[in-house]
């Protein structure tokens, strides 16, 4: 831990004394194949993550691994153009080092965004699904191991997770804006394997509305740093057990970016208010 201590320290170092009059009110994490969106907030400077010391790297497609630092409407927002996975063969650390990083920087809200299957049969491909709590089933958590006071307590609350306030605020936006916006329980698993029809079955009756391979780690590092999280899946495919359609990364990722326009929709209309609040 003192070694994830020390290269935390070292890119917040980095990104400090390059943008010594930045520093962020918002953390923005963009998903599979939705890092485009990053230009609809006119960035003023773009890092790669592999030029920011001790920064993880992405290796999926459809993250391009970029740090763009932006002002909105008088808000500062770091946006994160892709994640790292632990299916890549990353530690959970790993997982959620660049968003404590930023965290560390100042922001103090964080916008998650991901792509994702939906599991409650009543919910449409192509829509986006308002994250109201989730199911870590990855069998990993970044804050096992020694605890940094630093970062946050040795056990950190969970009861809201994805704050409620936001979740409230986003829904009133997207209402304004005509745009449906279901709400429920996001599972994480680890992948990179999609889900079998049992599998499937097993996770919708355990109370997930939606599934996917991110997230869940980002919410729990972000809340044991106090970080307040709002989240949105983009509902790329169905799953449905009983008749499970074959589906492939390429496919979710054209699905992703026929949603990306309401999503930015919904972030031009949030952010001004997350950041102020």
């Amino acid at each position: 831990m003192l070694t994830e201590k020390y290269k935390v320290l070292k890119a917040l170092g980095y990104l400090g004394n390059n943008f010594p009059d930045f520093i962020p009110d918002v953390v923005v994490v963009l998903g599979s194949g939705q890092g485009d969106l990053a230009q609809e907030f006119s960035p003023f400077a773009g890092l790669d993550y592999a030029h920011i010391p001790e920064f993880a790297v992405s290796t999926t497609a459809g993250h391009a691994g970029t740090l763009f630092l932006c002002r909105f409407q008088g808000v500062a927002l770091a946006i994160m153009s892709g994640r790292v996975h632990l299916y890549e063969g990353c530690s959970p650390n790993e997982v959620v080092r660049n968003l404590r990083v930023l965290g560390m920087w100042g922001a103090k809200k964080a916008v998650l965004t991901n792509a994702a299957g939906a599991l409650n049969p009543l919910f449409s491909t192509g829509s986006i699904m308002l994250v109201t709590d989730h199911i870590n089933m990855t069998g990993e958590n970044p804050l096992a191991g020694e605890n940094l006071e630093l970062w946050g307590p040795r056990f950190p609350d969970m009861s809201s997770a994805y704050c409620p306030a936001l979740r409230n605020l986003a829904f009133k936006k997207a209402l304004a804006a005509g745009i449906h916006l279901e709400r429920g329980v996001y599972m994480g698993i680890k992948g990179p394997s999609l889900e079998t029809p049992a599998e499937t079955r097993a996770f919708r009756r355990l109370g997930a509305d939606a599934i996917g391979m991110s997230t869940t780690l980002e919410a729990i590092a972000s809340r044991h740093m106090g970080i307040r999280v709002l989240g949105y899946s983009c509902l790329t495919n169905k799953n449905l057990p009983d008749c499970m359609a074959e589906t492939s990364h390429e496919e979710i990722l054209a699905e992703v970016r026929k949603i990306n326009r309401n999503l930015v929709t919904l972030l031009k209309e949030t952010l001004p208010h997350i950041g102020r609040d």
